[in-house]
């Protein structure tokens, strides 16, 4: 078994508008250190983390707890939205969901980011078969992920996590080669939601 806790990232700073480089808040911050003392006690061995400055930061504390580095794989990082502007966000995010293909100039579609996402995810149970790893991540790429393996998961439930920031989910991976739809025979048994921090702005 290979088990892996997604951390969803903190409350990041919106008045920042490079998508890569948002930080945190100060509550963000605040909350990374829950992060932390809600890991610190599972066997981590190994820290992954989408580039994205926002994913880095919630786990450095947990980082420095374990004495362990963080290492960046860019093939995490979140959905682009490319050239969508205006103020009806979650409209263009139902219409994703309700086509996997969907997207506009310069940005993914959730089926993109989901194959990038899933093929990271590969490579790394592979490499850290049996392990238990931290994997920093953000809302819509999580949700790919676990659609990818639980395919029931959709817009009705990317919307409860919404405002969970941050947010852990633990899943457990097996290695089986009969496994159809899975190049790797990588199958996910088991989910569960382990730790959510609520915000409201």
């Amino acid at each position: 078994m290979t088990y892996v806790y997604f951390i969803r990232h903190a409350q990041s700073d919106k008045s920042f508008h490079g998508e890569s480089e948002r930080p945190l808040t100060k509550d963000g911050f605040y909350d990374c250190e829950k992060v932390s003392e809600a890991l610190k006690d599972k066997g981590i061995s190994h820290i992954i983390s989408s580039p994205y400055t926002r994913a880095v930061q919630t786990v450095e504390p947990l980082a420095k707890t374990l004495a362990l580095p963080i290492e960046i794989d860019g093939d995490l990082r979140e959905r682009s939205a490319g050239k969508w502007h205006g103020d009806r966000f979650f409209d263009f995010v139902q219409k994703q969901w309700e086509d996997f293909d969907y997207r506009i100039e310069g940005g993914e579609s959730l089926r993109q980011v989901q194959n990038r996402n899933i093929e990271a995810l590969n490579r790394l149970l592979y490499k850290y078969e049996g392990e238990t790893l931290a994997l920093a991540t953000h809302g819509t790429a999580l949700s790919t992920i676990i659609n990818y393996f639980f395919p029931k998961y959709g817009y009705n439930d990317f919307l409860k996590i919404a405002d969970l920031m941050p947010f852990i989910v633990k899943m457990t991976f097996e290695r089986d080669k009969k496994a159809s739809g899975n190049e790797n025979g990588i199958i996910c048994t088991d989910i569960k939601d382990i730790f959510s921090v609520h915000k409201s702005y």
